[in-house]
C-alpha cells in the first residue's frame, strides 16, 4: 500500500487539458458583438427614408399614391419605384418616380397607371439617380 504523501490524483486520473476554446470564444464573441452594434447603428440612420401616408384608386385603371421622402443629402436627385398591386397581389402597374432636388423633406402624390383594377399601393424603392 503506498503512503498518503506518495499519491497523486494527476498521475492517478491524468492532467486536465487547458481549456483552448476560452481564446477563440471570446475572440469570436467581441466581434460578433461589434458587427451587431455596427450594424444597427448603421441601418437604423439610412440616408433615404420614404413612407406611405396613403393611396386610393381612382379609376379601374389608375390608382394614387402619396408618400413622404426625408433624405440626408437635399441635392440629390432621386428615382423611387411605385408599384400597384391586385388582390392576388400581382403588380398590375409600376412605375419610377424622379424627385428634383431641393426640400430634404416632402411630400408627393403621384398616379400610377395600371393594366387592370388596383387595390393597393407601395414605395419599393428609393435611390440616388
Amino acid at each position: 500500500m503506498q503512503s498518503g504523501s506518495d499519491f497523486s490524483y494527476n498521475e492517478r486520473y491524468g492532467v486536465r487539458p487547458a481549456n483552448r476554446w476560452i481564446a477563440p470564444a471570446v475572440l469570436f464573441a467581441s466581434v460578433g458583438i461589434s458587427w451587431l452594434v455596427w450594424a444597427g447603428l448603421h441601418h437604423s440612420n439610412p440616408s433615404i427614408r420614404t413612407s406611405l401616408i396613403s393611396y386610393s384608386a381612382t379609376t379601374d385603371r389608375e390608382i394614387s399614391l402619396r408618400y413622404s421622402i426625408e433624405r440626408k443629402d437635399k441635392d440629390q436627385v432621386l428615382i423611387c419605384t411605385l408599384i400597384a398591386r391586385d388582390y392576388d397581389k400581382n403588380i398590375v402597374g409600376q412605375i419610377d418616380d424622379e424627385i428634383a432636388a431641393g426640400l430634404a423633406s416632402l411630400e408627393k402624390t403621384t398616379a400610377i397607371p395600371t393594366r387592370s383594377q388596383a387595390v393597393n399601393a407601395d414605395v419599393t424603392t428609393c435611390r440616388v439617380k
